[in-house]
C-alpha cells in the first residue's frame, strides 16, 4: 500500500462566481472558455470571491471580445493607490478560429454572447461563455413547468 500520495482534504469550489439567470433567459447552444485579462487589484478581488454576472454580456467589437457590466468590488486594502473602476470593460483571450465562429454565428445567425461564470484553472482566472439564443415568455414558462414536475416526481419517488 503507497501512503505517500495525499489527497486535499474537503472541497474545494474553483467558482468564483456564477450568472443563473442565463440559463433562464436563453437557449445556451455552445459553450467556450476564454481568459480574461486583469488588474492586480481585480485578480485580488476575485480572489476574495467579490464579482458579479448578473447583468453583464459579451460584445465583439474590432475583432476582439470584450466582457461589459461585470462589478468587480474593489478590497479597501488592495487598492488605497489607485482609483479604480469596478465596471470597467475587459478583453477576453480566445483563440482566433473561436473568435471568427463567434463573430459570424453573432453577426449572420442573430446569435448573442452571454458570459455564465467564472472560475479558476491552473491559477488563472477563466469565463465560460454560452453561445446563445434568447427565450420567449412562454419558453421560460415551459422550463419551470417542466422544473417543477421533476421536483414533484421525486417527492413521490421518495415517498415510496
Amino acid at each position: 500500500m503507497n501512503t505517500s500520495k495525499k489527497k486535499k482534504s474537503g472541497p474545494t469550489s474553483n467558482t468564483i462566481a456564477l450568472n443563473k439567470k442565463a440559463q433562464h433567459d436563453y437557449f445556451i447552444e455552445e459553450q467556450y472558455e476564454a481568459g480574461i485579462a486583469l488588474e492586480g487589484w481585480e485578480v485580488k478581488s476575485l480572489r476574495a470571491g467579490r464579482l458579479q454576472l448578473a447583468e453583464s454580456y459579451v460584445l465583439i467589437k474590432d475583432g476582439e471580445a470584450w466582457l461589459f457590466g461585470a462589478h468587480v468590488s474593489p478590497l479597501l486594502t488592495a487598492s488605497t493607490h489607485i482609483s479604480p473602476d469596478p465596471t470597467r470593460s475587459r478583453r477576453l483571450l480566445l483563440h482566433r478560429e473561436e473568435l471568427s465562429r463567434l463573430i459570424g454565428a453573432v453577426e449572420r445567425k442573430g446569435y448573442t454572447l452571454v458570459p455564465l461564470s467564472m472560475y479558476w484553472k491552473h491559477g488563472l482566472a477563466k469565463l465560460k461563455i454560452g453561445l446563445a439564443k434568447g427565450k420567449k415568455q412562454h419558453d421560460k414558462r415551459a422550463t419551470i413547468r417542466e422544473r417543477e414536475w421533476e421536483r414533484d416526481k421525486a417527492r413521490l419517488f421518495k415517498k415510496r
